[in-house]
């Protein structure tokens, strides 16, 4: 029954409005200013096509650069070429309003010019989503919330359905908004939020060119973003005319989650944000864990750091475990590492030449390093069936994955000595038997 009431009242309320348009129309036909009206509409018309015609000509070959040029004063004159469509609808909104003042001097009314004046305000806004606008985003806001909009004012509507908007409430438990309230948010909002993203992609560009360390340019870019949209939302907010006051209880809410149960999630994201500013720990760097694992990191997020293994394995470490463990980093002071190969020789060799044949042969490698150390060649001890030596050697990287430098060492160490005649012993055993020789 309430919903029959409520489609007979829209349904006289429609009705009334056919007969205030039905009015209006009948006085504009049967009037003589109303047609004088209409003339200055059409004559206002031709006049703006010719005159934006001619402007439109001399501000192209004013505003139109060279093909080749493109600096910032050629990108602005393309940028303001593409706005003169516009010219025909904005001459003759001008001509109009000249118009207008002269049929209220005359005849005290105006109405057709004015109606025509919103005319042109919606076929500017037309051409504007039309031609102009390419922005995806941007031109399905024109085209779902600009154009309705400038529809409605050129009827004249615009003031009766804000009215209508303003007056229906909608409420979700004990949270009441009006339907003007939720228009006005998801239009403001769409545009606040493109706005943070177009302004979230150009600091991320100014910043990613910047003489950073990568983790603090990571940990600037995250900052900027949290900053961009937090003022974003917070107007929105105050747009929708939302008490942030309420937002207290929330927050409380949220801090106690995080002392109690949230506190593992808090911990390892405040450990991430010590990592990214202190630079313990950056993207590329070859790490080795307190419990034996090693790899590089690939990932920095949030919660956790993502090692990858030169196997191919990805091992997820809390960001807590890089602050409160003992973490060793390949790379946190360069790049080059230290390793040594280790080989034996027979003792029948003259070992005062060992170190100069192996240091001469290592040197060779092409990624073995004289800074900060040449390769050096160390007595270690005397075995049991050869007398042990080892070659330290630097390099840059680590000898793990594709860059195996110990092997490439290795086989140098083979090479040189076979090629001096020295021998690589073998194990070899002494037996003895005790009585006769067995037959």
């Amino acid at each position: 029954m309430f919903e029959g009431l409520m489609e007979n009242e829209m349904v006289q309320q429609g009705m009334g409005y056919a007969v205030q348009f039905w009015d209006v129309a009948k006085g504009w036909l049967l009037s003589p200013a109303a047609w004088t009206q209409f003339g200055l509409l059409i004559g206002s018309w031709f006049l703006a096509v010719i005159v934006a015609r001619y402007v439109s000509g001399k501000l192209t070959k004013v505003l139109t650069p060279e093909p080749e040029n493109m600096g910032i004063v050629a990108k602005i004159r393309r940028f303001l070429l593409m706005f003169l469509p516009l010219l025909l609808p904005i001459f003759a909104f001008v001509f109009t309003s000249i118009g207008e003042q002269v049929t209220q001097s005359l005849f005290g009314s105006s109405s057709v010019i004015a109606f025509g004046k919103r005319v042109f305000l919606f076929l500017a806004a037309r051409i504007l989503v039309k031609q102009i606008i390419t922005e995806p985003f941007l031109n399905f806001i024109g085209r779902f919330i600009l154009l309705p909009i400038a529809g409605l004012y050129a009827l004249g509507l615009i003031g009766p359905v804000s009215e209508f908007l303003t007056n229906t409430i909608i409420g979700v438990g004990n949270i009441r908004f009006s339907a003007m309230a939720i228009v006005r948010g998801i239009i403001a909002g769409s545009i606040i939020f493109w706005i943070g993203m177009w302004g979230n992609q150009q600091v991320n560009g100014y910043l990613g060119k910047q003489p950073m360390r990568p983790a603090m340019k990571q940990l600037s870019i995250k900052a900027a973003e949290i900053f961009i949209f937090g003022i974003a939302f917070l107007v929105l907010m105050n747009v929708m005319g939302i008490d942030l006051s309420t937002f207290a209880v929330i927050g409380g809410a949220v801090g106690v989650g995080l002392g109690f149960g949230l506190q593992k999630i808090a911990s390892n994201f405040i450990s991430g944000i010590i990592l990214l500013v202190e630079g313990q720990a950056t993207v590329g760097d070859y790490v080795e864990l307190d419990g034996g694992e090693q790899g590089r990191i690939i990932k920095m997020l949030a919660r956790a750091t993502i090692l990858e293994t030169f196997d191919g394995r990805w091992i997820v470490v809390p960001n807590e475990d890089f602050i409160t463990t003992r973490v060793v980093n390949y790379s946190d002071s360069g790049s080059a590492n230290r390793y040594e190969a280790a080989f034996s020789v027979s003792y029948d060799t003259d070992i005062n030449l060992i170190p100069d044949i192996v240091e001469a042969a290592v040197a060779k490698h092409p990624e073995v390093l004289t800074e900060p150390e040449k390769p050096d060649c160390e007595l270690r001890g005397f075995g049991d069936s050869g007398i042990d030596f080892a070659v330290e050697f630097w390099v840059n990287g680590i000898d793990d994955g594709s860059k195996k430098y110990t092997s490439d060492v290795l086989f140098l160490v083979w090479n040189a000595l076979r090629d001096n005649g020295i021998e690589i012993p073998y194990p070899q055993r002494v037996v003895h038997f005790k009585g006769p020789m067995p037959s």
